[in-house]
Protein backbone atom coordinates (compact mmCIF):
# COMPACT_ATOMS: atom_id res chain seq x y z
CA UNK A 1 0.00 0.00 0.00
CA UNK A 2 2.69 2.78 0.69
CA UNK A 3 2.21 5.93 -0.15
CA UNK A 4 -0.46 5.23 -2.90
CA UNK A 5 -3.25 7.59 -2.54
CA UNK A 6 -7.03 7.01 -4.55
CA UNK A 7 -6.59 10.26 -6.21
CA UNK A 8 -10.09 11.57 -6.67
CA UNK A 9 -9.62 14.10 -10.13
CA UNK A 10 -13.28 15.19 -9.95
CA UNK A 11 -13.17 18.98 -11.13
CA UNK A 12 -15.80 19.04 -7.70
CA UNK A 13 -13.32 18.05 -5.46
CA UNK A 14 -10.26 19.76 -6.75
CA UNK A 15 -12.51 23.19 -7.00
CA UNK A 16 -14.03 22.78 -3.62
CA UNK A 17 -10.06 21.99 -1.69
CA UNK A 18 -8.55 25.28 -3.82
CA UNK A 19 -11.34 27.64 -2.50
CA UNK A 20 -11.37 26.11 0.56
CA UNK A 21 -7.32 26.75 1.10
CA UNK A 22 -7.44 29.98 -0.98
CA UNK A 23 -10.03 31.23 1.35
CA UNK A 24 -7.89 30.34 4.30
CA UNK A 25 -5.22 31.72 2.76
CA UNK A 26 -6.59 34.69 1.78
CA UNK A 27 -6.29 34.01 -1.65
CA UNK A 28 -8.22 36.12 -4.28
CA UNK A 29 -11.24 34.55 -6.59
CA UNK A 30 -9.04 35.24 -9.57
CA UNK A 31 -5.80 33.66 -8.51
CA UNK A 32 -8.05 30.72 -7.45
CA UNK A 33 -9.83 30.20 -10.65
CA UNK A 34 -6.88 29.90 -12.67
CA UNK A 35 -5.32 27.83 -10.36
CA UNK A 36 -8.30 25.22 -10.44
CA UNK A 37 -8.14 25.11 -14.26
CA UNK A 38 -4.36 24.80 -14.19
CA UNK A 39 -4.67 22.05 -12.64
CA UNK A 40 -7.60 20.11 -14.13
CA UNK A 41 -5.47 20.68 -16.90
CA UNK A 42 -2.51 19.02 -15.61
CA UNK A 43 -3.02 15.75 -14.20
CA UNK A 44 0.02 14.76 -12.44
CA UNK A 45 0.32 17.97 -10.66
CA UNK A 46 -3.54 17.48 -9.42
CA UNK A 47 -2.29 13.96 -8.07
CA UNK A 48 0.35 15.96 -6.16
CA UNK A 49 -2.41 18.57 -5.01
CA UNK A 50 -4.84 15.67 -4.08
CA UNK A 51 -2.23 13.99 -2.26
CA UNK A 52 -1.25 16.94 -0.21
CA UNK A 53 -5.15 17.38 0.78
CA UNK A 54 -5.26 13.74 1.71
CA UNK A 55 -1.84 13.35 3.18
CA UNK A 56 -1.04 16.68 4.89
CA UNK A 57 2.30 16.10 3.31
CA UNK A 58 3.85 16.03 -0.08
CA UNK A 59 3.95 13.14 -2.26
CA UNK A 60 6.83 14.42 -4.86
CA UNK A 61 6.60 12.45 -7.50
CA UNK A 62 5.83 14.79 -10.05
CA UNK A 63 8.65 16.94 -11.00
CA UNK A 64 9.34 19.40 -13.48
CA UNK A 65 13.04 19.72 -15.19
CA UNK A 66 13.89 17.65 -11.90
CA UNK A 67 12.30 19.96 -9.33
CA UNK A 68 9.28 18.68 -6.91
CA UNK A 69 6.87 21.19 -5.35
CA UNK A 70 8.94 20.96 -2.57
CA UNK A 71 11.76 22.55 -4.34
CA UNK A 72 9.66 24.83 -5.22
CA UNK A 73 8.25 25.87 -2.21
CA UNK A 74 11.83 26.23 -0.77
CA UNK A 75 13.28 28.56 -3.46
CA UNK A 76 10.14 31.02 -3.13
CA UNK A 77 11.35 31.27 0.45
CA UNK A 78 14.51 31.46 -0.51
CA UNK A 79 13.97 33.93 -2.98
CA UNK A 80 12.22 36.27 -1.15
CA UNK A 81 14.15 35.86 2.09
CA UNK A 82 14.65 39.69 2.33
CA UNK A 83 10.83 40.22 2.69
CA UNK A 84 10.72 37.53 5.07
CA UNK A 85 13.58 38.72 6.95
CA UNK A 86 11.76 41.88 7.07
CA UNK A 87 8.51 40.60 8.42
CA UNK A 88 6.08 41.60 5.21
CA UNK A 89 6.32 38.53 3.02
CA UNK A 90 3.05 36.80 3.93
CA UNK A 91 3.20 33.79 3.28
CA UNK A 92 5.87 33.61 6.37
CA UNK A 93 2.99 32.85 8.77
CA UNK A 94 0.59 31.64 5.85
CA UNK A 95 0.99 27.67 4.84
CA UNK A 96 -2.26 27.71 2.98
CA UNK A 97 -0.61 30.41 0.41
CA UNK A 98 2.99 28.94 0.45
CA UNK A 99 1.08 25.94 -0.63
CA UNK A 100 -0.66 27.24 -3.37
CA UNK A 101 1.89 29.25 -4.74
CA UNK A 102 4.31 26.24 -4.83
CA UNK A 103 1.33 24.61 -7.00
CA UNK A 104 0.97 27.33 -8.83
CA UNK A 105 4.30 27.98 -9.97
CA UNK A 106 4.86 24.28 -10.78
CA UNK A 107 1.42 24.51 -12.86
CA UNK A 108 3.63 27.75 -14.68
CA UNK A 109 7.02 25.48 -14.84
CA UNK A 110 5.26 22.89 -16.51
CA UNK A 111 4.36 25.04 -19.48
CA UNK A 112 7.27 27.12 -19.00
CA UNK A 113 10.12 24.93 -18.05
CA UNK A 114 13.18 26.47 -19.17
CA UNK A 115 12.10 30.03 -18.01
CA UNK A 116 11.60 29.07 -14.22
CA UNK A 117 14.36 26.53 -14.24
CA UNK A 118 16.62 29.65 -15.40
CA UNK A 119 14.66 31.33 -12.43
CA UNK A 120 15.14 28.80 -9.91
CA UNK A 121 19.04 28.69 -10.87
CA UNK A 122 19.78 32.38 -10.51
CA UNK A 123 16.86 34.52 -8.02
CA UNK A 124 17.84 32.52 -5.29
CA UNK A 125 17.73 36.05 -2.76
CA UNK A 126 21.04 34.55 -1.31
CA UNK A 127 22.69 36.67 1.39
CA UNK A 128 25.87 36.79 -0.83
CA UNK A 129 27.59 36.51 -4.38
CA UNK A 130 28.49 32.32 -4.50
CA UNK A 131 26.43 31.14 -1.53
CA UNK A 132 25.63 28.30 -3.73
Amino acid sequence: MGNEVNVEHSSAYIREWIWRLGAEAGEDERFLAELVQGMLDEPEVTEEFVYYVKKGDFLCKGKVEGYTVIDIMIWQMDHFKAELDRDRYDMKNNRGKMVLRAFDTMLKMKKNPGKYKALMQSETGTDYPGKY
